[in-house]
């Protein structure tokens, strides 16, 4: 019989699994663990050794990619929470250090799919959107609650809608007459207040990631979630993220680059971190094969980003490079 799980098909897994360069006794953590299709490909290459972590907040998703990966019992270990918890989730595991970390960041399959859980458009559904159903405020609560302007600044900046002041006002009209009930009634009102339509899109689409980003906390998880990998990962691990917007792309890239923001970051968290401690694994991003395209269309807009920890020799060369700069620094003449 079918499940959710043998229905899966994880985005750009072959990518992945070569970005990821698996040791078959080493230690990895999906940050990401959904129905369990990247992570059953990397168990895949474990050795009884080896040892995976598997983080998800979604709970239904977590008992059905355990069950999924039950015959990997002994090199597997499901952990329920937030990413954007991972330092903490993976210290009170007992996680060593990591020699890889994969995150595929948004929404699944499983909760795209299911209308009971509010994430699509696509048929009706009660307006939910929360990954996490057992805490937290749902998406018709979140429009309940905030006033028109806060609810245009959230579409434009988690859903880069030129439209948000008009749709804004639009959903707030809606609600005072009634008009919003579901997933389906909400696309409807987005859709009559856009006056120009993109091709190939549906007008809700920007709307629905938006009120998704907010309703989860999104954006906070991925940045709490990148500040963490180079404290989770030994010297040399890899990471590899998948994303899909370019809202998360950005996020990632400025991490991987160590951008200001993201260095004060790391001194405002004391974590000893002053330079970039990442090496890129590719060049920009990776994108899916034709072959993936033609098999998977939501793979069309996934993007991968790579890149490993220094090694302990790297880092010692460096520290004395800057060392070396700071002494000639100090000797010269005012």
């Amino acid at each position: 019989m079918e499940t959710w799980a043998n229905l899966h098909q994880p985005v750009m897994a072959d990518e992945l699994l070569r970005l990821l360069a698996v040791r078959p006794s080493g230690v990895y953590c999906d940050a990401t663990l959904g129905l369990g299709g990247h992570s059953e490909r990397i168990l895949s290459a474990l050795t009884d050794d080896g040892l995976l972590f598997g983080v998800d907040r979604d709970e239904t998703a977590l008992g059905l990619a355990t069950s999924r990966l039950e015959r990997f019992r002994t090199r597997f270990r499901p952990i329920h929470g937030p990413f954007g918890d991972l330092s903490a989730l993976l210290a009170a595991a007992g996680a060593p250090p990591l020699d890889g970390l994969i995150a595929d960041l948004g929404v699944s399959s499983l909760q795209l799919d299911r209308p009971d859980r509010g994430f699509s458009f696509q048929s009706a559904g009660p307006l939910d959107m929360r990954m996490d159903r057992s805490q937290g405020e749902t998406a018709l609560e979140l429009i309940e609650r905030l006033d028109e302007h806060s609810l245009a600044a959230i579409l434009w900046e988690y859903g880069e809608e030129r439209h948000s002041r008009r749709v804004a006002r639009a959903i707030k009209q809606a609600l005072v007459d009634g008009g919003v009930t579901d997933t389906l009634t909400l696309a409807a009102v987005v859709a009559r207040s856009i006056p120009q339509r993109e091709p190939h899109k549906n007008p809700a689409t920007r709307t629905f990631q938006a009120l998704r980003i907010a309703v989860n906390d999104e954006l906070r998880q991925i940045h709490s979630l990148l500040l963490a990998a180079p404290l989770v990962l030994t010297p040399g691990g890899r990471l590899v993220i998948i994303s899909f917007h370019s809202l998360e792309d950005r996020l990632v890239k400025q991490h991987l680059t160590f951008v200001p923001a993201v260095a004060d970051a790391h001194k405002s968290r004391q974590s000893g971190l002053a330079q970039n401690p990442f090496i890129p694994l590719a060049k920009g991003t990776v994108t899916p094969s034709d072959d993936e395209l033609a098999q998977n269309p939501r793979s069309r807009s996934a993007r991968i980003r790579a890149a490993r920890t220094l090694t302990q020799e790297e880092r010692d060369a460096r520290a004395y490079r800057s060392g070396e700069q700071e002494s000639q620094d100090r000797s010269w003449p005012l």
